[in-house]
């Protein structure tokens, strides 16, 4: 599929040397790989907001009128060919919390073709608990086949490396236009270099971004947090974890749940500063983390981290969700280095002054005023946390009033805003799934295997749970941990996949058919960063706007697909897009019809003065 062009209706382009602000397609389906070669041909003043890349006229698993909108998941990974157990030490017990913390997901189209694949990370066995007769556990790389199936390329794309993997983010790090992969877990991380013919490289010993080997890395982001036009990486730590020395389960004052013994941690294990890597633009990373002001945040068990412009300044901030500890938001200064604004800020602890045991994080406009607002997931016998951006620098916790403070039974991880019905509103998902398997026998008020959530958005800063009705994909019991989005066959809706520990995967699609509207944005930098990784981008429809950050990491320890997603609800017509790039130029693009993909490359719009 890679070069192949399918046209119909296409309108013709005025000449080349007449800057022309808009080319409208009216049924178009084309490869992204074409799309990103007609683009680099493109005039400097070429306005690209209507380059259209891959879409689908039909689904493999098309929706339908049986069930009634906004959502009806099934789960077709069986089907789809998914079917890596992710292997985090014991399946029946866990005595030590690294088999308990599972595995992230990350979704990119690392060979160009216009369709996301798909990349599971995978754990392995404790020494020498491998079965006879097995071999030990690798990460997997599905390759999308656009109809509905996926092929494992583990091993052809040069994948299959050994190891206990744990998180994952995606970015082009060094430009050339092809995703790579980061890979963090206990013992050193990797980095897998996208070598543009189908393979990778692990490079991350020569790259400078392995670690020591003794912090067990979870979360991770790409990130150019000092907006010179290549991503740097920040890596979420959670313990100094050695076998050797960590109590079994009982034999330690917090190694023990409700009267029960249970695995130990984290507290009374050594908490592991967290990393940034600054990018040197050579295939080359320094580790910056004390000079950052990173490491100033002592004494914290971290997981997922988001990205995200908090206060409008135009430079990243990080976000970190962190377990038994007080939440961090790393703020940007301008000049290489962060302040923990946390408690400052509203987001280290819960609206009664607790901290939480956080595991997973998401950011999104959830109330259309512009402003990115973060979603935290929780232990159980606790709330996630919705914290509401007020536009001066600090949230409000608002889970109780938005109706989210329910569902305190369950065990949070994963959880991702994704506007499941293309009404305008980004809803929000949840994967659960307890890490105490003793739970199913002490009758501790909670199950180890545990439904995922569904909050749908209801347009005036409230949610409603409608789990129940939500389809056998929300409501099947599952260990649930990574979770990433994607519209995987490039028809308007949003797919999730979920890495389930010591099980099989779930891909979940919503066959709830709904007549609303949609537009997929890539954005392509060439000053910037070639994602756009930080980039805002602000759609006006209607007379209302959408906001939304390109990203990567975010859930828990995952990486969704790098395209945005809008749901415009009734409207055929964006009327414009507005783009911030990280380096802080602003450019306009013109309209274009609704449903469809588009590309907005940097430098092709009207820039704004």
């Amino acid at each position: 599929m890679i070069g192949a062009v399918l046209q119909k209706n296409i309108c013709q382009c005025a000449e080349r040397a007449v800057q022309i602000a808009l080319c409208v397609f009216t049924s178009s389906i084309l490869s992204l790989s074409s799309a990103s070669q007609t683009a680099s041909r493109l005039p400097p003043k070429f306005n690209a907001a209507s380059e259209s890349v891959m879409k689908s006229s039909t689904h493999p698993y098309p929706a339908t009128l049986e069930h009634p909108s906004p959502a009806w998941f099934i789960d077709v990974a069986e089907q789809a060919g998914l079917r890596t157990v992710d292997v985090n030490g014991s399946a029946k017990q866990k005595r030590y919390i690294v088999e308990a913390t599972g595995s992230g997901v990350a979704i990119l189209d690392y060979d160009n073709d216009g369709w996301p694949d798909i990349f599971l990370v995978n754990g392995t066995y404790l020494d020498g608990q491998v079965p006879s007769g097995e071999k030990r556990p690798t990460s997997h790389l599905y390759h999308n086949n656009h109809d509905g199936t996926f092929t494992d390329v583990t091993a052809k794309a040069g994948l299959a490396d050994i190891g206990w993997g744990q998180g994952v983010c995606v970015g082009d790090y060094d430009n050339d236009g092809h995703d790579d992969l980061y890979v963090t877990g206990y013992g050193k991380n990797r980095l897998y270099h996208n070598q543009g013919d189908g393979t990778f490289k692990e490079v991350a010993e020569t790259a400078g971004v392995a670690g020591t080997g003794k912090e067990w890395g979870t979360g991770c982001a790409f990130v150019d947090y000092d907006r010179d036009g290549k991503l740097d990486i920040a890596v979420a730590n959670y313990v100094h974890f050695n076998l050797a020395d960590t109590p079994a389960p009982g034999e330690a004052v917090d190694c023990t749940w409700k009267g029960v013994a249970v695995m130990c941690g984290p507290r009374g294990l050594a908490s592991a500063p967290n990393i940034l890597y600054h990018n040197l633009g050579n295939g080359k990373f320094a580790d910056v983390s004390k000079a950052s002001g990173i490491e100033n945040t002592p004494g914290h068990y971290c997981f997922s981290v988001s990205t995200l412009d908090y206060d409008d300044d135009g430079w990243p901030d990080i976000f970190v969700a962190c377990d038994s500890t007080p939440s961090i938001l790393y703020r940007n200064n301008h000049d290489g280095t962060f302040t923990d604004k946390a408690a400052d800020a509203g987001v280290a602890f819960n609206e009664d002054g607790r901290e939480q045991a956080g595991m997973g994080s998401t950011v999104a406009d959830y109330d259309g005023d512009g402003r990115p607002d973060i979603f935290k997931t929780n232990f159980s016998d606790d709330t996630s946390t919705l914290y509401r951006n007020e536009g001066d620098g600090t949230f409000t916790d608002v889970t109780t009033s938005a109706g989210i403070g329910v569902n305190t039974q369950y065990l949070g991880w994963g959880t991702m805003f994704m506007d499941m019905d293309n009404d305008g509103w980004p809803d929000l998902m949840l994967v659960n799934g307890h890490v105490y398997p003793e739970v199913d026998s002490g009758n501790l008020g909670s199950t180890y295997k545990e439904p995922r959530i569904i909050y749908h958005n209801l347009g005036n800063g409230k949610f409603q749970d409608i789990s129940k009705d939500s389809g056998p994909g929300i409501t099947a019991p599952e260990s649930s941990r990574g979770l990433a989005i994607a519209d995987l066959w490039n028809d308007g809706r949003l797919e999730a996949v979920i890495n389930n520990i010591s099980d099989k995967p779930m891909l979940l699609v919503n066959i709830a058919k709904n007549p609303n509207h949609w537009l997929g944005v890539r954005v392509v930098g060439t000053q910037s960063n070639r994602d756009g990784i930080g980039a805002r981008v602000t759609l006006y429809a209607g007379g209302r706007k959408w906001v939304e950050e390109v990203r990567s990491g975010s859930s828990y320890d995952s990486s969704n697909d790098l395209r945005l997603h809008f749901g415009l609800g009734s409207l055929s017509k964006v009327d414009s897009l507005e783009v911030r790039w990280t380096n802080g130029r602003i450019e306009t693009f013109d309209g274009c019809g609704a449903d469809r993909f588009v590309t907005l490359r940097e430098g092709s719009g009207h820039a704004k003065p």
